[in-house]
């Protein structure tokens, strides 16, 4: 049964307090784990390019290693901070709705590790190789790897953030606030909006990786209108002389 007893403002302060230090503690067990594996990440993610990154103070190469591993920390425990979140922002969820977020919470990790994992693998290579050869007869790409890895962890960052679209699309479908059949009428602005997604995700402006970017994000979309049906299985839409009447 939903929670509808009213809190005071000390209440929800308290509430939220108790769901951030959850969510903190989230990513400090995830981000410890992840040390155990962070000099691999990171040699995969400086992979693409032709030179080694240098560093220019004696420190650098100590904060991007944490860095490395807040990322993957974040990627572990993301189903815990969004469960945290969730809780926090819909604590009047019905038993019903309640399943679905435990259903959900899984796929949050599965999709933003398939995120981060498709910028690292598939996107930043072909972009980096694009540019280390712009102007490569006129300028030396010699990248420092604080610089370097603070741009590759952003792009991680928001392409597995970008990936979640789909359960969101369920979701919210399930809650009752958007249809499949609405998500269809829209898709041709979704091609606007994904286009413009990917111009400011993207980053260089070529229209290739442009491309790389904007068709798994319109694929995204598509998948999401699957879940979307999907999630309005069993929903009854009212007859014409109904709503005639």
């Amino acid at each position: 049964m939903a929670q509808d007893v009213e809190l005071t403002i000390f209440e929800h302060l308290a509430e939220l307090r108790s769901r951030l230090f959850k969510a903190a503690l989230a990513l400090l067990i995830g981000t410890l784990i992840s040390i155990i594996f962070t000099t691999q990440v990171l040699e995969l993610l400086i992979k693409p390019l032709a030179h080694p990154p240098q560093v220019i103070s004696p420190t650098e190469h100590f904060f991007v290693y944490f860095q490395v591993a807040l990322i993957c920390g974040v990627t572990l425990a993301m189903p815990v901070i969004v469960y945290q979140i969730v809780r926090f922002m819909l604590p009047g969820l019905l038993p019903q709705e309640r399943k679905y977020l435990y259903f959900l919470l899984p796929g949050v990790a599965f999709c933003f590790t398939a995120g981060v994992a498709f910028a690292a693998l598939i996107m930043l290579p072909a972009a980096i190789n694009f540019m280390q050869g712009f102007l490569s007869t006129v300028v030396e790409a010699n990248w420092t790897l604080g610089n370097y890895v603070s741009f590759v962890t952003r792009i991680l960052f928001w392409m597995g953030m970008v990936f979640q679209t789909p359960l969101l699309m369920f979701f919210l479908t399930k809650l009752g606030l958007i249809s499949p059949k609405k998500l269809s009428a829209f898709r041709k602005y979704a091609i606007v909006l994904v286009a413009v997604i990917a111009a400011l995700v993207t980053p260089t402006p070529d229209p290739v990786n442009m491309a790389i970017v904007m068709v798994p994000l319109y694929l995204l979309y598509e998948v999401g209108i699957i879940l979307s049906r999907l999630a309005y299985l069993g929903h009854k839409e009212p007859d014409a002389e109904t709503t005639a009447s």
